[in-house]
């Protein structure tokens, strides 16, 4: 029988799953065959695009109701060591026990984690970057009203322009007027220490995000960076000093150190070179997606570290990954043309096209196409096995943009 290991239960790593179960029953084989099992730490895929919201603890479903009616067993343990020399993978389970699997194709999928700083005062930041961490920042907000009245109390400091960045500093400014009374001041200040907001998202959604941050009167501190903070406040690489209660960190993400592990090379944000199977350059019975993976969407441009290419990344390489065992020919890796949702709190959102980010839509029309992404396209099928294995095929487009 072979044995596919996955590791990681984030987009990826569930969409690589359904992927080796769909194409290993369309090509007549069945689990005795052919068996998956996916290690994750957590019980839940986290809809982590949507942790800046508020309540994040009701973005996630159960792993259990996406892989146990498809057949995939699940592993509740952290991965601590891969041998792909040996073809084993090293466990640590939650009762602390130790485990090894072994494998015949290995998919890392564990995701990425956010770069925190180490400067002084860096344990007081918040982050969105995992549900633990939304939770923690959620709960914070929730007691704010409870604190002794001052300038901090209702300023938040976001760390970061990028778009994890606009959309918790957006979404900030309308959950902190839902908790300030009437005559409470809300500050929203959004540091970036290049000199423009949105670096990496270019020039053609830039109006309609400074239109936004303006409307909803959020202050930008371009050029300069984070050099130390309290609990009360922060003071910026020019001296700047500003008082606040919150302050979230969204400064940068690195594959997960795992990809250390595999002997392959990596980009500048740590993801392994894949190829066009999403199979491990020079490791020939390793495959990466999502977060972990450098793979190319198109001619001179890599994959983003994002769900929209996630899922797509998972189920090519579930598909490549059964057809590898099987005899079968492989499938290249060909995701929908690159695009881009951006929420902008009250003041709607922005959606792009392409990788020159044409605009395709502004305002609410944006606003309601951006929720619906992040309340109902993100979301796998769960408890039906068809249902399941339909949305796992590789080539299930995503809704027309336009």
């Amino acid at each position: 029988m072979y044995e596919v290991v996955i590791v990681g239960g984030g987009f990826a790593g569930v969409w690589t799953a359904a992927g080796v179960v769909r194409q290993r029953i369309e090509a007549g084989a069945d689990e005795s065959e052919l068996r998956v099992t996916l290690v994750s730490a957590g019980d839940d895929l986290v809809m982590r695009p949507r942790l800046y919201e508020a309540d994040p603890d009701r973005m996630r479903v159960a792993l259990d109701r996406i892989l146990g009616p498809i057949g995939v067993r699940r592993v509740a343990a952290t991965v601590t060591d891969i041998d792909t020399d040996g073809h084993k993978v090293s466990v640590v389970r939650r009762d602390g026990s130790l485990g090894v699997l072994s494998y015949d194709r290995l998919v890392l999928a564990s995701g990425s984690q956010v770069v925190r700083p180490q400067f002084s005062g860096a344990e007081h930041l918040f982050d969105v970057d995992t549900l633990s961490g939304a939770a923690a920042l959620d709960a914070h907000l929730q007691r704010l009203p409870n604190l002794p009245p001052n300038e901090a109390r209702f300023t938040a400091v976001v760390i970061g322009a990028g778009f994890t960045g606009l959309e918790t500093a957006t979404e900030l400014t309308g959950r902190l007027r839902e908790l300030a009374g009437p005559d409470d001041n809300v500050r929203v200040v959004l540091v970036e220490r290049e000199d423009e907001v949105g670096p990496e998202l270019g020039e053609g959604p830039r109006p309609h995000i400074l239109a936004a941050l303006t409307e909803l009167g959020v202050e930008l501190r371009l050029g300069v960076s984070l050099a130390l903070m309290t609990p009360h406040g922060v003071l910026l690489s020019d001296g700047t000093s500003l008082p606040s209660a919150t302050t979230v960190w969204t400064a940068g993400a690195k594959a997960s150190p795992l990809t250390a592990q595999i002997p392959g090379e990596r980009d500048r944000l740590g993801r392994l070179t894949v190829d066009e199977f999403q199979r491990v350059i020079g490791v020939s019975d390793v495959y990466a997606a999502g977060d972990t993976a450098a793979a190319l969407a198109e001619e001179g441009h890599v994959v983003m570290q994002s769900c929209q290419h996630a899922t797509p990344q998972g189920k090519f390489a579930g598909a490549n990954v059964a057809a590898d065992l099987l005899g079968l020919d492989p499938v290249s890796f060909e995701p929908d043309p690159y695009a881009t949702c951006l929420d902008l709190g009250p003041a709607g959102a922005v959606v792009t096209l392409g990788w020159d980010r044409v605009v395709q839509m502004t305002g609410q029309e944006a606003k309601e196409y951006k929720q619906t992404v992040n309340s109902v396209w993100i979301y796998p099928p769960v408890d039906d096995a068809e249902a399941i294995l339909g949305a796992a095929h590789y080539k299930i487009p995503r809704a027309d943009l336009v």
